[in-house]
């Protein structure tokens, strides 16, 4: 007898593609579509938190696991009973399994997530793991087969908590229903677990943290949520001794924001410092980089204001994973991931001279970049009512749906809907606050810096280089005469060295700025 009819095979084969999916790309409706067929319910396109319905049920995905819960034992009886099966039927067997398991033991890992996040207790118990471990060597351990993966208890216990922690912590920060935040959503997911889960929980599992991330994006559109979704979903193992995990993923998330710092101060709280390693250095501490743990994660917010020599130091973390505290000749160890995010063009700043290339290089194995609020509500208008409701819940609470109708109101009425939100969530956040408090909320008038005032900026803070500020120099005054002769007698140099000194992009952003 053979272990699977051609329509059993060709629902294990979907619900094997489902389990390995990104679940915000539209390929996870594809093979609901196809493990259904003609029972397949019309989902949106989109899978994003509805503020009106958050805890909406999934119809396929319910009456997939319907399916699943009467099969799986079903193929397992003819297992037993030596039914004949190929690799590949093993392997969708398995796949199948899996799937049961997980979503079997769904609610428990949500429990366990939501108490550890509301009460910061760490290295909870999971007594579920007993039942678990029943089940899982109910449905993997046949007389007399071997299945293909020869999957561990506690690695896939561990496997099944990450899971559910990333889809909690990017369901829950990166709201809306527009493409652009779908997107944002996808890729999120892709920098935890990388395109490939097989591979991911074969072996990149332990070697993540090697990886740095890069998010880049304009002021305000959640880069810091972003990188605390990926941080706080990190693989950690389980003790299946303790019935513990051996991390606690909540306390191990490190935020720095560079641009508030000075730069001794930037180095004190990376590195650390020995006693009397600087005025006011009175006991040694140690920096973020040591204390963060190897499944931990620091993440520096405006990478792009960073002090070169930081850059250098920061440079030798990434490539060698050592650091010395100031003060300090000993060396030390970093064993955790870094994440960095930046509204800079980087591009721009390296041309100029004030961001290594090095470092970037070094910085940008993962990339992602978040949209900004203009280019969602271009894609999907009604999301502005949808983001409304969801700040106004964390404002007012049970009122939020009344607040978030009068804010709306007001914006339509004197804002009117396309305005650009400069300041993009984050704008929008005070805009709800300001509405709720003063009935009223009146954008700030900002204007983009004129060449003069950028130069003179960058002079006073001391951050760029010789050769940097000769370049921008350079470049300014060739914007204004059009003439590399007349600019070499302005500045009494060689027309060669003018014309080698000319940097195209900046050129391109002098001659943009309005003229005054």
């Amino acid at each position: 007898m053979a272990l699977l009819t051609g329509n059993e095979r060709v629902f294990l084969r979907a619900v094997s593609h489902l389990g390995y999916s990104n679940p915000f790309l539209p390929e996870r409706i594809a093979y609901e579509r196809e493990a259904l067929g003609a029972h397949f319910v019309e989902a949106e396109a989109v899978w994003s938190m509805r503020v009106d319905k958050p805890d909406a049920p999934l119809t396929n995905n319910t009456n997939i696991l319907a399916r699943v819960e009467t099969l799986v034992p079903q193929l397992r009886a003819r297992l037993a009973k030596d039914a004949t099966a190929n690799a590949q039927d093993l392997l969708l067997y398995e796949d199948t399994a899996l799937f049961l398991l997980f979503h079997r033991y769904r609610a428990h890992f949500d429990e366990v997530i939501v108490r550890t996040m509301s009460l910061q207790r760490t290295r909870q118990r999971c007594g579920f793991y007993g039942e678990f471990l029943h089940d899982w060597e109910h449905v993997f351990h046949i007389p007399g087969i071997t299945l293909p993966a020869q999957h561990t208890a506690p690695h896939l216990f561990a496997c099944f908590f990450q899971v559910r922690r990333a889809f909690h912590h990017i369901f829950q920060a990166i709201i809306g229903r527009s493409m652009a935040a779908a997107r944002l959503r996808a890729t999120v997911w892709q920098s935890i677990f990388t395109h490939d889960m097989r591979r991911y929980r074969r072996t990149l599992y332990e070697r993540m943290g090697d990886f740095t991330t890069l998010i880049r994006g304009p002021s305000g559109t959640g880069k810091e949520l972003v990188a605390r979704a990926i941080g706080l979903s990190r693989y950690v193992p389980f003790d299946a001794k303790t019935l513990t995990f051996t991390e606690d993923f909540a306390s191990s998330f490190y935020a720095l924001n560079l641009s508030a710092l000075p730069s001794t101060l930037i180095e004190s709280e990376l590195f650390g410092h020995r006693r009397g390693a600087f005025t006011g250095a009175l006991q040694d501490r140690r920096g973020w980089l040591e204390v963060c743990p190897p499944l931990g994660t620091v993440f520096l917010d405006e990478i792009g204001d960073l002090d070169a020599s930081i850059q250098v130091k920061l440079l030798r973390v990434l490539q060698t994973r050592t650091f010395q505290p100031l003060g300090d000749t000993s060396e030390r160890h970093f064993h955790g991931k870094l994440i960095a995010a930046t509204n800079r063009d980087l591009a721009q700043a390296m041309q100029a001279g004030l961001f290594r290339e090095d470092f970037y290089y070094r910085l940008c194995s993962d990339l992602i970049t978040t949209p900004s609020l203009q280019e969602q509500l271009r894609e999907s208008p009604d999301m502005l009512q949808e983001l409304l409701v969801f700040i106004a819940r964390r404002v007012v609470g049970d009122e939020a749906e009344a607040l978030a109708a009068e804010v709306e109101r007001w914006i339509i009425q004197h804002l009117g809907r396309d305005y650009p939100w400069p300041g993009n969530i984050r704008e929008l956040e005070q805009c709800v606050r300001n509405v709720l408090v003063r009935q009223e909320y009146r954008p700030s008038q900002t204007r983009p810096l004129a060449p003069h005032e950028e130069f003179s900026r960058a002079f006073t803070d001391g951050s760029l280089t010789a050769d940097a500020l000769l370049r921008r120099y350079c470049t300014w005054v060739y914007s204004q005469t059009g003439s590399y002769e007349e600019t070499a007698r302005r500045l009494q140099l060689d027309r060669r060295t003018v014309k080698s000194k000319l940097d195209p992009a900046l050129l391109k952003h002098f001659r943009s700025l309005p003229q005054e």
